[in-house]
């Protein structure tokens, strides 16, 4: 089983990280000590974070507890980037490492942005290792359809996704609502839309108690790690950005 714990122990390549730091609270300051031996750098500047990721001063950035709404309109900006989409590293408690998108409210509308999501996902999750069955959920089970139009609806587009996918040697599976199943029988969860996934990764982290890593952002070659403010420690998160690199270890 593939956890974070995994991903942590395992041997990190050797590449640079930037880290931003909006507090005094010195979380992304203990974070840096814990990853003594490796590249990473503190930023409190979000301009100059993004121009060494663009400029590939550093290979990656983690978000640490910058500011979001003074680091992500200057990444979007930096890397020409009409929008940011994200997909999320979470991992329930006892159970495996899993990604999630979409999980920006604005993101994951129509079956053609669920494709894309799941297909420059699965890239990152290679990556790492991970295993890479499709999880792809819409508003009921299948027994619910004719109940409610907007229900109806998301069964199918899961449907036409999953047969997207499948045509193209993806392993994807049509989850219904059942994410309870989705979590343990599945690698990468694809909500029925941005919504939802953003009340997934709320209900999951915030109440369910499960780990979350960071949301990497994934319409982009450059390698950048969002992160949330209530984190105390970074160091996953530090190390799910070296690892998503690619770089020799």
């Amino acid at each position: 089983m593939f956890t974070s714990e995994t991903l942590l122990k395992g041997e990190l390549p050797d590449v640079s990280v930037g880290i931003g730091r909006g507090t005094d609270a010195g979380n992304v300051e203990r974070s840096v000590a814990a990853m003594s031996g490796h590249d990473v750098r503190v930023y409190s500047d979000p301009e100059a974070l993004a121009e060494d990721l663009v400029r590939g001063r550093i290979d990656a950035a983690v978000r640490g507890d910058m500011s979001s709404s003074r680091l992500l309109p200057v990444l979007r900006s930096s890397l020409g980037l009409r929008e940011i989409e994200r997909a999320v590293f979470m991992e329930p408690t006892g159970g495996k490492l899993i990604l999630a998108a979409p999980v920006g409210i604005d993101e994951g509308w129509t079956v053609e942005q669920k494709h894309e999501m799941a297909v420059r996902s699965v890239v990152l999750m290679r990556r790492l290792g991970m295993g890479t069955r499709i999880a792809v959920m819409s508003g009921g089970r299948c027994e619910d359809y004719g109940r409610n139009p907007a229900v109806d609806a998301t069964m199918r587009d899961a449907l036409s996704l999953v047969e997207i996918l499948v045509s193209e040697g993806y392993d994807a599976y049509h989850s219904q609502i059942l994410i309870e199943s989705a979590v343990r029988e599945a690698d990468l969860i694809i909500a029925p839309d941005g919504i939802t996934g953003n009340l997934i990764f709320r209900i999951m982290h915030f109440i369910g108690g499960a780990k979350a890593l960071g949301a990497p952002v994934i319409n982009t070659d450059k390698v950048f790690v969002d992160t949330s403010r209530v984190k105390t420690d970074y160091a996953d998160s530090i190390a799910l950005a070296m690892k998503l690199t690619g770089g020799n270890i």
